[in-house]
């Protein structure tokens, strides 16, 4: 309950000092300060909802940023939007390269806290790096939700109560998704040990708090799967098990255009009875 608390603490916060993420789901991809941005935003989170909850029934713990990416563009296409395809690939580039940062860091990570965290230190470790964590969550996987709110609401800022339900509604959804998701990558990837998860933390956290610097939402799971990768590797690339890593990438890889095809044919369908 401690840990919930300062999670859902973390993404009430951290938007009133930076919510570029959210800045970006709303206006760098396309613009949705428009007439229908409304029915646009809607359908692409329907559709990116639709994606994932698919995957996730069928045991492949995919990506919700990836999915939103997708089905926004793919939406704003349907519905005669323009969208920018420099900040589209900008933001498919970084998004791909943060599991490999994430491997890259967790490697010298795991390195460094064979050195340094024997013993009781591991547990002060964990903390920092559960509190790194509930940073990157702040700055990315909760500034989704905050861009829905941005838009149905037509606001352009982070006011407090809203962050509040925010973070009110992203702690729900910890509750529900994180456990499912943390066993799902520590026992497919890896036989997870301790050094194991405080690496990932530390490593994927720094990684996704780096892109949300720069506005760029990324996939925390991406991300927290590859630092676990490079934590494996960094022991022998034996304790990684590719065939499972192998079926999360495939899920990933799918995600975004099943997302786009499917926002863009609901678009042009809603498009087309409204009109």
């Amino acid at each position: 309950m401690i840990g919930l608390t300062a999670l859902m603490t973390a993404v009430a916060l951290v938007p009133l000092v930076t919510h570029q993420v959210a800045a970006t789901f709303t206006t760098r991809l396309t613009n949705l300060d428009v007439p229908g941005g409304r029915i646009v935003m809607t359908v692409a989170v329907l559709s990116a909802l639709t994606v994932v909850t698919f995957l996730s029934n069928r045991g492949r713990p995919t990506s919700l940023t990836l999915a939103i990416v997708g089905a926004l563009t793919g939406a704003g296409l349907g519905w005669g939007l323009p969208v920018s395809g420099r900040a589209v690939l900008f933001v498919l580039a970084v998004g791909v390269a943060a599991p490999f940062v994430g491997g890259l860091l967790a490697i010298l990570m795991s390195r460094l806290l064979m050195l340094l965290a024997r013993g009781r230190r591991l547990r002060q470790w964990h903390r920092a790096g559960f509190a790194v964590q509930c940073l990157a969550y702040a700055a990315n996987d909760g500034q989704k939700m905050l861009a829905i709110f941005m838009i149905a609401l037509g606001f352009e800022d982070a006011p407090l109560p809203v962050c509040l339900i925010v973070a009110a509604l992203f702690g729900v959804g910890a509750m529900y998704g994180l456990p499912r998701a943390g066993r799902a990558l520590s026992r497919e990837i890896i036989a997870s040990r301790p050094l194991h998860g405080v690496t990932a933390e530390l490593s994927s956290g720094t990684a996704v708090i780096g892109c949300a610097a720069i506005g760029v939402p990324v996939s925390m799971t991406q991300t927290i799967a590859g630092a676990l990768i490079g934590a494996g590797v960094a022991e022998s690339t034996a304790k990684v098990r590719w065939h499972a890593a192998t079926k999360i990438v495939l899920a990933w890889t799918l995600t975004l255009p099943v997302s786009g095809l499917l926002a863009a044919a609901a678009a042009l369908i809603v498009r087309g009875v409204i009109a």
